[in-house]
């Protein structure tokens, strides 16, 4: 009999962006005159617990009395951790509902607040493992429970023998605490979660690195929001570029290099490029770009790329002939929406398709000559695997079509090996 898979999440830094301790004495001593010193020691005392230089146990006692915190302050947290809910996670919302017999929760923080993020998430609250506090009559929160094991150092560890699941486990989270349980062989492998913070102490010891909820889903072959995870996408960014250009494309989650020149090493690997003005694109190199999708040109890209070959190839340009130096991130924007959505708005050399994202549904990209017959073809291998369309946009330029299809169907990949087949594709992609 095939085991049960279960997946142990830590929440502080993992299922949200921030650490949730901190937050609260950020919230609780919004006032104190001495605030900013006391932030400070709470934020070294978390660090070194997550980094395995200072007992957990120790590092929770001495937070929870630098917090003067009360359960008015909670339900303000409360309120700022939905907000603060990871990228990843919140969209593969749909992952939680489908699995939510094989998530757990486990934290060294406290439920009290953890409970009422996660829940939104279909987790089951006897699903979440976390500390729970002491209060007064008044509702001031003065200790925790300290009879819970996950208020002791090693305390994951200590409650995943106690509960003795059985199955195949494999932990998710940022900090030493996580990584104690492969330690211990409790779990199958471990996965550091880097989204929001990388400690290089966890890293190196991890069984995979996965910046996002997407690539741990991705590498374990499981239904995802996206289907090919943003930290896998490289994009190389060439030349004397903005900061606010490159942090954006940093910020929406594809592996930036910034670099003087068009490396070699690059060449083979590269999904997106942005190169400064100025700045020339080898055409011998472009030719050897299989994997590029889209470039993007700080300024006008005529003489300076080959834009024929771009559009031979199914790599969508976009460029800025006016030069304007007051939209620094008009660019990098062309080319997000173009990775995200198949939007191919104000672009240099595709035809212009502008397209909502359309909830539950699989978007499918096919770029080919424009020659006559494509459509049937890619509707007779449609209605072969029995897809049901939900929408389709075919748009067209003397060299090229661009076809998108929203399908609302599971699909099989012997789908994507026909559609790639078809004579005159150029490019082949699943956006989500």
């Amino acid at each position: 009999m095939k085991q049960k898979n279960i997946y142990i999440i830590d929440f502080d830094s993992t299922f949200t962006q921030v650490e949730a301790l901190d937050e609260l004495a950020r919230i609780s001593l919004s006032k104190h005159p001495d605030k900013e010193a006391i932030f400070q020691k709470i934020e070294d005392l978390t660090n070194l617990a997550m980094e395995g230089k200072l007992s957990f146990s120790e590092s929770l006692a001495q937070r929870v009395k630098l917090l003067e915190a009360n359960e008015d302050h909670l339900k303000q947290l409360i309120t700022r951790l939905k907000k603060k809910v990871s990228a990843s996670f919140s969209r593969n919302a749909d992952f939680f509902r489908k699995h939510a017999d094989e998530v757990l929760i486990v934290s060294g923080g406290f439920k009290e607040f953890i409970t009422p993020v996660v829940s939104r998430y279909h987790i089951k609250k006897e699903n979440i493992y976390a500390n729970t506090f002491v209060t007064t009559g008044d509702g001031k929160i003065i200790d925790y429970d300290h009879a819970n094991p996950l208020s002791e150092e090693g305390g994951k560890v200590k409650l995943m023998q106690q509960l003795n699941l059985e199955g195949n486990l494999y932990g998710i989270g940022d900090g030493y605490s996580d990584f104690q349980l492969r330690e211990s062989g409790l779990i199958k492998k471990f996965y550091a979660f880097t989204e929001n913070i990388s400690r290089e102490s966890i890293v190196k010891k991890a069984d995979h690195v996965t910046p996002s909820f997407d690539e741990f889903l991705y590498v374990n072959d499981l239904p995802r929001a996206i289907s090919y995870p943003k930290n896998r996408i490289l994009c190389l960014i060439v030349g004397d570029v903005d900061p606010k250009s490159v942090e954006m494309l940093k910020k929406d989650g594809f592996s930036v290099r910034h670099k003087d020149s068009f490396e070699e090493k690059y060449v083979a690997d590269v999904h997106m490029m942005l190169l400064a003005d100025g700045e020339k694109m080898d055409q011998e190199k472009l030719k050897r770009a299989v994997k590029l999708k889209t470039l993007g040109y700080l300024g006008s890209a005529k003489q300076k790329v080959d834009i024929a070959t771009c559009t031979e190839q199914g790599v969508v340009v976009f460029d800025d002939v006016k030069h304007n130096p007051h939209n620094l991130t008009f660019i990098p924007k062309r080319m997000i929406d173009f990775m995200n959505t198949g939007t191919t708005y104000l672009s240099s050399n595709f035809p212009n398709l502008q397209l909502p994202r359309i909830e539950k549904s699989h978007r499918l990209i096919h770029i080919h000559k424009n020659v006559p017959g494509i459509m049937a073809k890619v509707n007779t291998i449609f209605a072969k695997h029995d897809i049901n369309i939900v929408g389709q946009f075919l748009m067209t330029n003397p060299s090229i079509g661009y076809v998108i299809t929203d399908i609302n169907a599971q699909y099989d990949k012997q789908l994507f090996k026909s559609l790639k087949k078809i004579e005159h594709t150029i490019k082949f992609r699943v956006l989500y």
